[in-house]
């Protein structure tokens, strides 16, 4: 059994942000933080994208951050990019861990931004191990303090953009500091001795102090001046406290800004679950699969229908996501989609409106395709997109919003006229839209299997139902619907939220790559919106648009003629095959320290390749000499202090050989988005890797010392600890059947009272034939008996399987109880 905990962030955008330019805008980015302390230097910060020239920023931006259970609070800090000098910091968020869990919804809100006091940007930890000890004089409090890995703050520390990396913070020009800890108990106080210049002060002092007369005290430890971490008396009389605690800044109170440095809309959702072993899960798994399997007549009363019925549109993402990769694990997609897809059509009257909806088979495709189909779309869009970005033309066809200044760069004639502007943009933008709809349509052979087949059954089934010929491009559209207007059109839009680019669009460049997607939408849509709507200004682009048509139904024709019986999707246990590059790109590479060196220039450059089973590297893509290191001897991949090597963005993956050695290799990124990109993808392909190390050096060991501790053994035990389990979640993620029908357990619980109140209990059904005719109430509405009872049953076999895992829980959770009862308080 494990626990499990995963944020779901997604910074959406802000509004009312200060200038911080002498143009009178800003160009505002968002860092996310999960906790301001050590841990926080590895994974748990991500930085969006910069949107320039605005304030009001879109991002857009989600994340998924799977981390351990032990976190505190979430922060966001935005600040203005500046290409000269220092960054500056706007403002921030901060958001405890009880705040966020309060609603199971999470949280969908405009949030004011505070202003950032460095000296209250405090975290850290301490190792302690505390005792109470009688003898005949009395109590006595036995406090060893061995060491401490503690934050930094202080406004120093706010450059590049980039906020601290969160080790002890440096307070004298060497970089580091001189730090020691004061304990207080009641009236009396003690220190430890000072450790000079280091970030890891390690005491390992034994502080006793005797109890005075009067009230049970607290044990306060302050770190200074640093923080604090505080045991009530309740405490200290029935544990012996012992392990790493989290120290807390002293207490002030934080600034208001009243709403002046602006505001966020964040959605924040915490997922905090105990995962039970495979064998709980069966029958519930064994009913979803019964689902998909069984009579086609049976359909709208099976438990998957009513797991539908009960969940509401803000969760259908989040469910149908769950829910592909489950079957996808199971190898049955094909059947889940080709159910959803039925039901949706059979509820469908007005082929106009097919899949317009929200539904669940609408999310539930969308997801797929992304799941499957995010190698592809890259392969078909990334060429074009990164023309658009490197060339910056400046296209438009809007009347309105054209700029006759701007456009004298297109213009080689007397002065610019909207003609000349709109005929311009017109041979630029089909100079684009050409590329793009070749791609597309000559991809037929790259398009996965399992999305080609699942696109057959939807044809086929659309087909069936609506085989008048006035109907004839309906099979089309609901195809097109989703591959062009879900997948294609949206990574047009917004490139860096499908990983096609590494940074939003500047306003010139959105314009053109919304130009674009516009028209894509046009072709999906196989023209039978053009000429309608208030965009009557597109007009210019209506012929290559229809010529594009005829090429696209041809596409369709043939992506749908596919065989095979096997189910889409496979019975792969996973996204990617371990051969399949998850993650590749130019990095800079060392390996460990050779004293003789010199350290800022012994990377090189080299381009790298990640699958499940390597990590190869060589001097180009098309060198064909290549080094690798096997994922299995992965036992640690963490981010490098900047002090180490005197560079930004380096992260180190330690390896063990077959003789028990251990080796360092260094590797620096071009940004903090591309390091935790990497150090994510790495942990994860490492994943299963037996004999992780617990601890590691974030600095590197130079001038026989390592720069973090300063300890003088290259051997020496590690200074922090690693964070394998911290990793951002995407479309290449393993699949994790047991996590994965936990969340829809989760789910089946927040609709329990409903389905009893609507299948089980409800006095107001009337099973009798009468009843047929009458007007009922949800799901039962017009049912008849026979299928209001199947409904009935589908229900009852859900509660009983959710009575048999409630059970499950709770004697897991008995059980560590138990355990925490009868071992000391730890961190």
């Amino acid at each position: 059994m494990a626990k499990s905990s995963s944020l779901n962030v997604r910074v959406v955008e802000g509004r009312a942000l200060p200038a911080k330019d002498v143009s009178g805008s800003s160009d505002p980015y968002c860092i996310v933080k999960v906790d301001d302390e050590v841990v926080a230097r590895c994974l748990r910060e991500h930085k969006t994208a910069t949107v320039w020239r605005s304030l009001s920023p879109f991002w857009g931006e989600e994340y998924t951050i799977h981390l351990p259970l032990d976190f505190h609070h979430l922060g966001f800090y935005v600040l203005d990019e500046d290409t000269v000098g220092h960054d500056d910091v706007i403002g921030k968020i901060s958001l405890s861990r009880e705040a966020i869990a309060a609603d199971p919804r999470g949280i969908d809100s405009w949030i004011n931004l505070s202003r950032v006091d460095p000296d209250a940007e405090v975290q850290g930890e301490i190792y302690l191990d505390v005792q109470m000890l009688e003898d005949t004089r009395g109590r006595c409090l036995r406090c060893h303090v061995l060491q401490a890995r503690c934050g930094q703050r202080g406004p120093q520390q706010y450059q590049d953009g980039i906020l601290p990396t969160w080790d002890l913070a440096p307070r004298d020009i060497t970089g580091t500091s001189d730090p020691f800890a004061r304990v207080f108990w009641g009236s009396q106080s003690l220190e430890t001795s000072t450790i000079k210049k280091t970030r890891f002060p390690h005491w390992n002092e034994v502080l006793e102090l005797r109890e005075m007369p009067g009230a049970p005290a607290p044990l306060r430890v302050e770190l200074w001046d640093w923080d604090m971490v505080e045991f009530p008396p309740r405490v200290l009389q029935q544990n012996a406290p012992r392990g790493w605690f989290r120290l807390l800044p002293f207490p002030r109170a934080e600034e208001d800004s009243g709403g002046t440095l602006g505001a966020l809309r964040l959605k924040v959702r915490l997922i905090e679950d105990r995962v039970l072993p495979s064998r709980y899960y069966q029958p519930l798994t064994e009913l979803l699969m019964a689902s998909v399997l069984g009579p086609a007549e049976e359909d709208a009363a099976s438990p998957l229908a009513v797991l539908e019925e009960l969940t509401l549109g803000d969760c259908r993402q989040d469910l149908a996501t769950k829910l592909v990769k489950l079957f996808l694990g199971q190898g049955l997609a094909g059947p889940f989609l080709d159910y959803l897809t039925r039901r949706e059509v059979a509820r469908t009257t007005d082929p106009n409106t097919l899949f317009r909806s929200n539904s669940l088979a609408s999310k539930a495709m969308e997801q797929f395709m992304k799941l499957v189909g995010m190698p592809y779309l890259h392969e078909v869009l990334k060429p074009v997109i990164h023309r658009v970005f490197e060339e910056k033309k400046y296209m438009e066809l809007d009347p309105c919003k054209m700029d006759l200044g701007r456009s004298r760069r297109i213009s080689f004639k007397g002065a610019p006229s909207e003609e000349h502007v709109r005929d311009a943009s017109l041979g630029l933008l089909t100079g684009y839209l050409g590329p793009i709809v070749d791609a597309i349509v000559g991809s037929v052979g790259r398009c996965p299997p399992a999305m080609r087949l699942a696109f057959k059954q939807l044809h086929q089934c659309v087909k069936e139902r609506f085989p008048q010929a006035e109907h004839e491009d309906v099979k089309y559209l609901a195809i097109s619907g989703f591959l062009f207007l879900r997948f294609f059109a949206p990574a047009i839009l917004t490139p860096k939220l499908f990983d096609l680019r590494d940074q939003h669009a500047d306003p010139q460049t959105s314009r053109s790559l919304l130009l674009l997607a516009k028209a894509v939408q046009s072709i999906g849509n196989l023209g039978q919106q053009l000429g309608q709507g208030k965009e009557l200004w597109m007009a210019p682009l209506h012929p290559f648009l229809l010529q594009s048509i005829s090429r696209v139904r041809h596409f369709l024709d043939q992506l749908v003629d596919v065989d095979g019986e096997e189910e889409a999707g496979g019975p792969a246990r996973a996204l990617v095959a371990p051969s399949v590059i998850v993650r590749e790109g130019y990095l800079l590479k060392r390996k460990e320290e050779p004293a003789s060196l010199t350290t800022r220039f012994a990377f090189k450059k080299r381009y790298f390749w990640l699958s499940g089973e390597a990590l190869s590297y060589s001097k180009s893509p098309e060198w064909q000499m290549r080094s690798s290191i096997p994922v299995s001897h992965i036992r640690a991949v963490e981010r490098v202090d900047e002090g180490a090597f005197q560079l930004p963005h380096v992260m180190q993956v330690l390896t063990q050989d077959a003789a028990g050695v251990l080796h360092t290799t260094y590797l620096q990124c071009k940004n903090v988005n591309e390091l935790n990109q990497w150090l994510s993808a790495l942990r994860k392909a490492s994943a299963p890797n037996p004999d992780k190390l617990a601890s590691c050096h974030p600095g590197a060991f130079r001038s026989s010392r390592w720069t973090c501790c300063l300890q003088a053994e290259r051997s020496a035990a590690g200074c922090s600890r690693t964070h394998s389990a911290v990793t951002l979640g995407d479309w290449s993620d393993p699949l994790d059947p047991d996590a994965e029908i936990q969340m829809v357990y989760r789910q089946l619980l927040l609709g329990r009272d409903q389905l009893r109140m609507k299948f089980q209990e409800d006095p107001n059904i009337d099973s009798s034939p009468e009843a047929d005719t009458e007007k009922g109430s949800g799901a039962t509405e017009g049912v008849c008996p026979d299928a209001l009872a199947r409904h009935r049953e589908a229900a009852a076999r859900l509660l009983e399987v959710l009575e048999d895992l409630d059970r499950a829980h709770e004697e897991f959770q008995q059980r560590e109880q138990q355990r925490a009862a009868l071992s000391p308080l730890g961190h």
